[in-house]
């Protein structure tokens, strides 16, 4: 049946997200891409992954672009307009304001941030999982898999900030002993956070159960001291691949039966703030 809306329905939300994506997801790419050198300059923690798994936002941001144009075709204002709606642009510039308190040092700050974006980005999650199936590959690409992105990114944003805020600096403390034990309770956390991706449906959320398996791995490689933190990071990153394969094996048998999209049970919903 051909549709009935038009590309001018919601023109003034579709303007906003337009102008908050190229202002505050913009203002994002040059904080984390430009001359100031943060991740070098930064507070190192026990926690601290190396500065390659911080290219995820590049992707996230590429992703979120195409769902700004996406936005203008029918699939797409069902799910980003009638669907997402304002918390869109609430999201950029809770994002926005967290990636530049970081930048800046204000650590204690950017942890209250952290939660308002990953408590936003949360709804978004859930309202695109549970409500929005998605129909087309488009969906798949510029809805679904940004998204599933973002919410497994900023749970990863939620543990290294809370250790930048109230955790011992590795390059002036040593490693005591609750250091080590709350580091282990962050890997064991991750770990188990990309579990319940790969088990929130039958196939399982493979871009967030990715984002999670990435930032361990760069946490690995970027901690060599203690050998405690060391090995018990190389530890949580190869269990956490293996959710990556099941949530991938689980795509791969949906997409033989046909099947589309991720359909996300309410109570089995991976989320950080309920």
């Amino acid at each position: 049946m051909p549709s009935s809306s038009s590309w001018s329905d919601g023109l003034f939300l579709k303007i906003i997200n337009v102008i908050v994506y190229f202002l505050f997801l913009g203002s994002n790419v040059y904080t984390v891409a430009g001359p100031s050198d943060i991740y070098y300059t930064g507070k190192d923690t026990y926690v601290t992954p190396a500065p390659w798994a911080f290219l995820i936002w590049s992707l996230i941001h590429l992703l979120l672009l195409g769902t700004i144009i996406y936005q203008f075709f029918d699939g797409g204002k069902q799910v980003i307009i009638d669907g997402i709606s304002w918390r869109l642009p609430l999201l950029a510039v809770l994002n926005a304001i967290y990636v530049n308190l970081w930048a800046r040092h204000y650590y204690i700050v950017a942890f209250v941030f952290a939660l308002f974006v990953s408590s936003a980005v949360t709804h978004i999650y859930y309202i695109v999982k549970k409500y929005h199936e998605p129909q087309s590959a488009a969906d798949e690409i510029f809805v679904h898999l940004p998204f599933s992105l973002y919410h497994g990114w900023t749970t990863v944003l939620v543990i290294l900030t809370a250790f930048e805020a109230f955790g011992n600096n590795a390059a002036t403390q040593p490693a005591g002993i609750w250091t080590k034990v709350f580091a282990f309770l962050a890997f064991f956390f991750l770990e188990a956070t990309a579990a319940t991706y790969a088990f929130s449906s039958s196939e399982g959320d493979l871009p967030a159960s990715i984002a999670i398996a990435w930032s361990l791995w760069a946490i690995f490689a970027r901690q060599r001291h203690p050998a405690f933190i060391h090995w018990s990071a190389l530890a949580f990153a190869i269990l956490s691949l293996v959710w990556v394969v099941k949530a991938a094996i689980g795509v791969g048998l949906k997409l033989r039966r046909g099947g589309r999209g991720i359909s996300l049970d309410e109570e089995r919903a991976p989320l950080i703030n309920s």
